[in-house]
């Protein structure tokens, strides 16, 4: 009776288990930006894409205007995943902050552009000049550091003749009509609603860096999350890959559940022409280019954003991800 009462128990305490690991969670609180470059996760909120993979787990949505408040917001414990540039992403892993990129969302969709009347013509016409970028150590901080250093300049803080102020994108176009700043190198649809304002496009999304076969924008978990809740994560992935699918096959679906999403969060709507001009500028893809990443991590590194260069093999892991598109 004794060994049969012990293997009842066995059973139950076994069952309790597999039905507590089964149980979703109650919600996943993804951050976003209202940026084309998180194009996968506008149109995947916008559509319902993400909410329908995850069923009964509620999608709980919060906008940011850059990674430094992404970060904040996972060290602080406040969201689960978010889209995020790489550079944050990098900073944060370093800082030992539990996260994990899951995929990738975006390609390129940045660019330099210069105010209208700032006699801003090319690269080199920086020095002496004000830049704006969404924050520091952003993946546009370091492009640009990037584009200075190829054309013999550097940012002020190291040195140089080319002060760089952190403004959210979505101000950007404001702070060039106050004559704030004299250039930006920002994310899209922004870049491009500068230029409808008679701001001079500099550099366009390849002439950035590689060709624009860059990564601008990954998919992070929170690795305590993922690890107690891998189905969610794996329907957010679902989710984010439903979402590139529809982009790639509806330009102007896209374009309009883009356009809802920046205007719920900024109150700002981009004109179509914009939206076609920033979404052409950008790749929207789950895959990342590991070297451009690798190579991103050591101009983070010499800018002085982090100590060290991450171990990429812990930092991605696209297994899931690359299971799920096949």
């Amino acid at each position: 009776m004794n060994r049969t009462a012990l293997f009842l128990s066995l059973g139950l305490l076994i069952s309790s288990s597999v039905q507590a690991q089964a149980t979703p969670p109650a919600q996943l609180r993804l951050g976003v930006f209202p940026n084309i470059t998180h194009a996968a996760g506008l149109v995947g909120i916008q559509k319902g894409f993400i909410q329908k993979q995850l069923g009964p787990t509620k999608l709980v949505v919060s906008d940011f205007a850059n990674g430094s408040q992404i970060n904040e917001a996972f060290a602080a414990g406040a969201i689960d995943a978010a889209y995020v540039g790489p550079g944050p992403a990098i900073n944060a892993f370093l800082r030992g902050v539990p996260i994990q990129i899951y995929a990738g969302a975006a390609n390129a969709g940045a660019v330099l552009v210069a105010r209208k009347g700032s006699g801003v013509r090319n690269v080199k016409a920086l020095s002496g000049k004000k830049v704006a970028v969404p924050t520091r150590g952003s993946t546009q901080d370091i492009s640009l550091r990037h584009l200075l250093h190829e054309n013999g300049l550097k940012a002020s803080d190291e040195g140089g003749t080319v002060t760089v102020i952190p403004i959210d994108p979505a101000n950007m176009p404001a702070a060039f009509a106050s004559n704030q700043v004299d250039a930006a190198l920002v994310q899209e649809p922004w870049g491009a609603v500068m230029e409808s304002q008679g701001a001079k496009l500099i550099a366009n999304e390849k002439a950035i860096w590689n060709g624009g076969d860059y990564t601008t924008t990954v998919l992070v978990v929170n690795t305590d999350y993922a690890k107690k809740n891998p189905e969610a994560v794996k329907a957010l992935l679902r989710g984010h890959l439903d979402a590139i699918n529809f982009i790639k096959s509806s330009n102007a679906g896209a374009q309009k559940a883009i356009s809802d999403e920046i205007y719920s969060f900024t109150g700002k709507r981009p004109s179509s022409a914009d939206l076609f001009k920033g979404l052409a500028r950008t790749q929207v893809t789950f895959d990342i280019n590991l070297k451009t990443l690798a190579e991103y991590a050591q101009l983070n590194q010499e800018a002085g954003f982090a100590r060290s260069v991450p171990d990429l093999n812990k930092l991605v892991d696209l297994s899931w991800v690359k299971a799920l598109a096949k």
